[in-house]
């Protein structure tokens, strides 16, 4: 059963409820607290994305910067930036971008969507997971496995991927999903899952644990984009490693390993912000002018701020 954690409320009444399940770690590993079905695999969506970056590094892949890094592990908007970073890594191991297994896409951010709309078709570089896709070739030339259907679950990049998060997380293993990128989706429950970005924040330096979760936080526009969550959320809070996944999934740790992960019901994006800094005010992060401006997203009416978007008081 999922919990009562963020509501809208405009004009004074309270118009809907999300739901969801969450759950603390301390810096040992034990939850401190525990809503709804926080031992019940979900599929993490993007969240598992870092999992896949080590799962890169540990078979000889090697990025030129931390950027690079960042990308393998991005849900990217699409921005002049990121692409050029993608096309880099494609053009240094010798790869076109029809190579990318990815569906064509627009870029999520707006001004970058427009100017992709006016000029023509959706590309494959511009879809949110082609640097982690262009990583993956780039695994797959090194280690002379096919760079043809590299998104079957047989294939051995993907059995790697699969071994690492089940290294990383404890998880037994279960029915695989398919992602929207098509690449193969592993479950996870929340509990492993924050435990698994402990292990993240708290690696020796230079594991490939600790050399991902460094480069997101040394590029968290990177792995997002302009106002992105994730942006926003390590920009307030130092230290801090955390990665979205679609459908209302979010899990971080601070560096010393205290860690959270969640799952909206519902998957309403408009949750997720008050949410995860309630999370971290739970978690005793040092509170900011930043964190109070993010915690509590207006609900507009008419342009002018008829309501509020928050954790509901005395939950967390």
């Amino acid at each position: 059963m999922t919990v009562e954690l963020v509501e809208v409320v405009r004009s004074g009444f309270r118009e809907c409820v999300h739901s969801g399940s969450v759950v603390i770690l301390d810096a040992a590993g034990e939850p401190t607290l525990e809503l709804g079905e926080v031992h019940v695999p979900i599929y993490p969506r993007s969240t598992n994305k870092p999992m896949q970056a080590i799962t890169l590094l540990r078979h000889g892949f090697e990025p030129v910067d931390d950027a690079e890094l960042a990308i393998a592990a991005a849900s990217h908007y699409g921005e002049a930036d990121h692409v050029a970073l993608v096309q880099r890594l494609l053009d240094r191991f010798g790869f076109d971008e029809k190579a990318l297994e990815c569906p064509p896409d627009f870029p999520s951010e707006e001004t970058a969507r427009a100017q992709a709309v006016t000029a023509g078709e959706p590309r494959r570089i511009f879809m949110n997971c082609s640097g982690k896709h262009a990583a993956m070739l780039a695994t797959c030339a090194i280690n002379g496995w096919p760079t043809e259907g590299y998104l079957d679950v047989a294939h051995p990049l993907q059995q790697a991927v699969i071994e690492t998060i089940a290294d990383l997380t404890g998880e037994p293993e279960t029915d695989l999903g398919i992602d929207g990128c098509g690449l193969p989706i592993i479950p996870v429950s929340l509990v492993n899952l924050a435990r698994a970005f402990a292990t993240f924040a708290t690696s020796d330096p230079d594991t490939p644990q600790r050399r991902v979760a460094d480069a997101i936080r040394a590029h968290p526009r990177v792995i997002s984009g302009t106002n992105g969550p994730d942006l926003l959320t390590m920009q307030a809070t130092p230290g801090l490693v955390c990665k979205i996944g679609a459908d209302g999934v979010h899990a971080g740790a601070l560096p010393d390993g205290t860690a959270f992960a969640y799952k909206i019901a519902d998957g309403h994006d408009r949750a997720r912000m008050p949410l995860t800094l309630a999370i971290l005010q739970r978690m005793g992060v040092d509170w900011t002018d930043a964190h109070t401006a993010l915690a509590a997203p207006a609900v507009l009416g008419g342009g002018a701020r008829v309501g509020v978007i928050r954790a509901i008081p005395g939950v967390l």
